[in-house]
């Protein structure tokens, strides 16, 4: 089972301190938190994509992009890429190109976002969010899956003969999640196309998220992609821990009282029994995850928001190293130990996916490099054709030409 962190990029002041953030620094501790993370041996990192303040990573392939030569394990994700507002052959083209970039160690994650004005400011109209979310994402694995797409649709212009570059690594697609809270459409996308499902279940009852997973497993196996309880199952979460619960909650509470999100609101006891919010000791945050499948079976990965309210980098960092030594560890070995061997542990990794792809004679056993529309040359012939002159060049050289 995976386990890692995600991040929304808000920009908030620390109630303690009274300090607030700039732009830059925010982004700069959510690469220190990406890097942290890889390096304490958590198995995913995922940024949020927002264009309005008080939030910052508006442009997650870039941070993902970097983080891809920074880091060595961790899996790139996002935990919203906005297939409502982005144009489909962007996305295609960018999440390609950080796929070739992180050599497959990524994912990504569509959703329709929770910001209103996001849909005018880039020529859209928010009635259509669902209806774009699911023309959209069509287009999108055309543009993966065939290297010539000719298409017409209602919210974009046509395509005649367009080929998305670069193709694909290895000619297989990213592994996609589809994120939602509340919308059964969204579920029902993620199953007919045999993706995962990711319930962001942060501000919601157990109750409500236990129906959300139930409909899309239902749905999964009804489309045939495999029996419910092996569909691929995502959930979020949120904790803040110290060794013993009164220390955690005497230390976070100023935070959540004055969180933009929740604050002034639920009392911090009220918000905790309502939702997946743990605050508390690790053993604490261990029973209280480790009773998730109880809800909504096994599942796959589980991502903690823990950079948020305002919370100062060193206290980020130190939640990250409590979780990756002591709740993960135990998560892990109690989950897997409850698992049906013929239900997945994990999301589908790149490798997976591509022998799979070979298997089905989807893709060749070795993929051959495409050779251009128009010169009918390859980079191989290239590259070949340039070793050859620096060859000759050296030759001429030895003998004083």
């Amino acid at each position: 089972m995976q386990f890692g962190i995600f991040t929304v990029g808000d920009v908030t002041t620390d109630p303690v301190t009274g300090r607030t953030p700039n732009d830059t620094e925010r982004v700069r501790s959510m690469l220190t938190i990406a890097k942290h993370a890889d390096e304490a041996g958590l198995d995913v990192f995922a940024t949020g994509e927002h264009h309005n303040p008080p939030f910052v990573p508006s442009s997650p392939t870039t941070m993902l992009g970097y983080l891809a030569g920074q880091t060595k394990n961790i899996i790139l994700s996002t935990s919203t890429t906005l297939i409502t507002t982005n144009d489909p052959v962007k996305i295609a083209e960018d999440y390609a190109m950080l796929q070739v970039i992180s050599d497959g160690r990524m994912d990504l994650m569509m959703g329709r976002g929770n910001t209103g004005p996001v849909y005018p400011w880039f020529g859209k109209d928010i009635r259509e969010g669902v209806n774009l979310a699911i023309e959209n994402y069509a287009l999108l694995r055309r543009l993966w899956e065939e290297e010539v797409v000719d298409w017409q649709g209602k919210y974009r212009t046509p395509l005649q003969g367009f080929t998305a570059t670069p193709r694909p690594l290895d000619g297989v697609a990213p592994f996609v999640w589809h994120g939602s809270i509340r919308t059964p459409e969204i579920a029902e996308q993620a199953a007919y196309y045999g993706d995962g499902f990711f319930h962001n279940n942060i501000f919601w009852p157990i109750s409500h998220t236990q129906q959300m997973v139930r409909y899309y497993r239902q749905r999964f196996e009804h489309y045939g992609h495999g029996q419910a309880d092996q569909a691929i199952v995502g959930l979020g979460g949120q904790v803040f821990m110290r060794k013993n619960s009164q220390d955690a909650v005497r230390e976070f509470r100023p935070y959540f009282d004055n969180a933009p999100v929740y604050g002034h609101g639920p009392s911090l006891e009220d918000f905790s029994a309502q939702t997946p919010l743990t605050v508390g000791s690790p053993q604490e945050v261990i029973d209280r995850y480790g009773a998730m499948r109880e809800h909504v079976g096994d599942y796959q990965r589980q991502l903690f928001l823990m950079d948020h309210a305002g919370l100062p980098l060193k206290t980020v960092l130190e939640q990250i190293d409590l979780l990756a030594g002591e709740v993960v560890p135990v998560l892990r070995k109690e989950m897997e130990a409850k698992r049906p061997a013929h239900v997945p542990s994990d999301p589908p990794s790149h490798a997976q996916r591509v022998a799979k792809a070979r298997a089905e004679g989807k893709i060749a056993e070795q993929v051959v490099a495409a050779a251009d529309h128009w010169t009918g040359k390859t980079a191989e012939d290239d590259i070949q054709a340039a070793e050859a002159a620096e060859g000759a060049a050296r030759k001429g050289s030895a003998f004083g030409l």
